[in-house]
């Protein structure tokens, strides 16, 4: 690995419903306890009443955004930014805070959606706050003058790779030198009526299911779509040599990313995982890692027919049939969408500092179609080496990370 261009990660927070803190969630994914619950996103037991189309989700319990806002912050926020500065305020408390100047502090935040639940909430009586509770950058905004950064601030909205391609950026703006230390991540909120209503439509979502521990099915036979999630998570990347200098815990490095466009379909990917092939390639070649090395793949994994086995033919391209151990994080977690990448890159920092792989819930018949080693029943021990999180998003957006021990 190119040591000079490895980044530390010394910093990580979450809010998910797989749990409040990485040790909850860690704890959550090693015991592979799905978190899926019969969701009432109207209040009257799904969309559109008793018995709708979509009535499953996984939504943050017990969720106090009081800990970290005041009550006006709260009503100037929406939830999808709550759970952002909260994320946000447990990675900086985690590094030890943001040891360099003001100016050289940046944030990139990653969302999909945005201020989806403001735009549901408001439409035909918006109020002065609907504007700037609506804006997808509304979270970037909150974490800089929560955390005194005055360097870049900026968002990305690439839907489901969206915080993968927060993080990446974050490692190239610390190589190029546009700052030393970056905050990033994910957030996104999207139970909403409308939202889970037009993903069931579509087909993309597990639809008129009674059993939601068991709706999230990723590279099963018996899939039937992914589950809506709300979630975010952050990481505090900075220079390696800076964190060490100052003494700081690392937990992992961040040293590859690699980024492509399918440019085939607007909802569907290549049929073959080109783009996917692609970007894991130019993740591993930009880490200087050779594919061999990879103990472990954190899958994109969403349950969605046509998406698992483009990504198990890419997982296969790159690395050999079922040559390297698989876990589909969504099985437990579900899907949070433009907070999903960022979520997956914690827990693949999580993966690289405990040595284990954390295995797929529900997955009982492997679908012949997705010949892979995925992960099941309990953790597999992983030895030193790196790990590859993949993000693959609606419009073709393609992005994964390579994470990797400090000590190798």
């Amino acid at each position: 690995m190119r040591r000079h261009d490895a980044v530390a990660v010394t910093g990580l927070g979450v809010r998910c419903a797989a749990g409040a803190t990485t040790g909850a969630l860690w704890d959550t994914l090693l015991r592979a306890r799905p978190t899926a619950s019969l969701h009432a996103f109207d209040g009257e037991g799904g969309v559109g009443g008793h018995g709708a189309l979509v009535h499953v989700a996984c939504p943050l319990p017990g969720f106090d955004p009081g800990s970290h806002l005041t009550a006006k912050e709260i009503r100037r926020t929406d939830r999808s930014v709550q759970l952002a500065v909260c994320a946000a305020a447990d990675a900086v408390r985690d590094a030890g805070g943001l040891d360099a100047p003001p100016l050289r502090r940046a944030v990139i935040t990653g969302t999909g959606y945005g201020g989806v639940v403001t735009q549901e909430s408001g439409i035909g009586h918006p109020t002065a706050l609907y504007a700037p509770r609506l804006m997808h950058n509304a979270g970037a905004y909150w974490i800089s003058a929560r955390h005194d950064i005055t360097g870049p601030s900026f968002t990305i909205s690439t839907a489901c790779a969206s915080g993968t391609h927060a993080v990446g950026e974050a490692l190239h703006m610390i190589r190029a030198g546009g700052a030393d230390v970056v905050v990033a991540g994910g957030h996104e909120s999207p139970l909403t009526p409308t939202t889970a209503l037009a993903f069931g439509r579509a087909g993309a979502m597990v639809t008129g299911c009674d059993d939601p521990a068991g709706a999230s099915r990723p590279f099963d036979a018996g899939r039937r779509g992914f589950v809506l999630a709300e979630a975010a998570a952050f990481l505090v990347l900075e220079r390696l040599d800076a964190a060490r200098a100052r003494g700081a815990r690392i937990h992992a490095v961040l040293s590859g990313y690699g980024r492509t466009s399918d440019a085939h379909h607007l909802t569907a990917p290549h049929p073959d995982g080109a783009g996917a092939r692609a970007c894991m390639e130019l993740a591993l070649a930009d880490a200087g890692r050779p594919a061999a090395a990879v103990t472990h793949v954190n899958a994109h994994g969403t349950g969605t027919d046509l998406n698992d086995v483009a990504e198990a033919r890419a997982i296969n391209a790159v690395f050999g049939t079922a040559a390297v151990p698989v876990t589909a994080p969504k099985s437990v977690t579900g899907h949070a969408l433009g907070a999903a990448g960022a979520l997956e890159a914690v827990i693949a920092v999580l993966s690289v500092r405990e040595g284990l792989a954390p295995p797929t819930a529900n997955l009982t018949h492997l679908d012949p179609r997705c010949e892979l080693d995925v992960i099941t029943a309990e953790p597999r021990k992983l030895p030193d080496g790196p790990v590859i999180s993949n993000s693959f998003a609606f419009g073709g957006h393609n992005a994964c990370v390579v994470f990797d021990s400090p000590y190798g």
